[in-house]
């Protein structure tokens, strides 16, 4: 029984003696953002416009930097596809390491304060009370729960101490003195009345 061994994806050298060169045109720094290549001499090294992985940039210092050969995937993980088009591509480094390390700091500068902010949640405002809410407040006394005794208890007692205002304002209420009756105001009928439709 005999098992194939997948490949997988090459490391990626820094140096490479290949003297093949792609016949497509050099790629422009300059035409890269600046998070997307690297210009420092220990780490030379840019974002493939193709497969979108990193490589590194082989002759950095010399006349004729390119791409190194590279695969689409991460190195001893993913599947050994060669990436065709850009492998051995020239470089034209038109930017300096000072320019670029400046252009990364403004970026840098520009974008941090995009971050999102924390979301605040507008806190849950209680709706107000209605007005016969508020009046039983005053009523009640503010601690009747710990007295010990049940709910219905408790109103009947509340009800009783409060009988005798009631009956009182009941009482003069109904007393009304001659002369109040407000002027021009028709008097208010004593029987049922019953209206009859017109006939057409």
């Amino acid at each position: 029984m005999s098992s194939t061994l997948e490949r997988t994806a090459r490391p990626r050298r820094s140096r490479t003696r290949s003297r093949n060169i792609n016949p497509r045109p050099a790629l422009a720094v300059s035409s890269l953002k600046p998070h997307q290549y690297d210009l420092r001499p220990a780490c030379a090294s840019l974002i493939c416009p193709d497969c979108e992985t990193w490589v590194p940039i082989t002759g950095i210092q010399a006349r004729k930097p390119k791409v190194v050969p590279h695969d689409t995937g991460r190195a001893g993980k993913d599947a050994a596809v060669r990436c065709h088009l850009g492998s051995n591509r020239l470089v034209t480094v038109d930017v300096t390491a000072r320019k670029w390390e400046e252009r990364l700091v403004d970026g840098h500068a520009e974008t941090v304060h995009r971050r999102r902010t924390t979301v605040r949640r507008k806190p849950k405002v209680q709706s107000a009370p209605a007005v016969v809410q508020i009046a039983a407040q005053k009523q009640t006394p503010t601690k009747e729960s710990g007295d010990g005794r049940a709910p219905l208890r408790r109103r009947k007692d509340a009800w009783a101490s409060t009988e005798a205002a009631v009956r009182d304002t009941d009482t003069r209420r109904a007393q009304l003195p001659d002369g109040d009756t407000p002027l021009g105001a028709p008097t208010v009928p004593l029987k049922t009345l019953h209206p009859k439709r017109s006939e057409r």
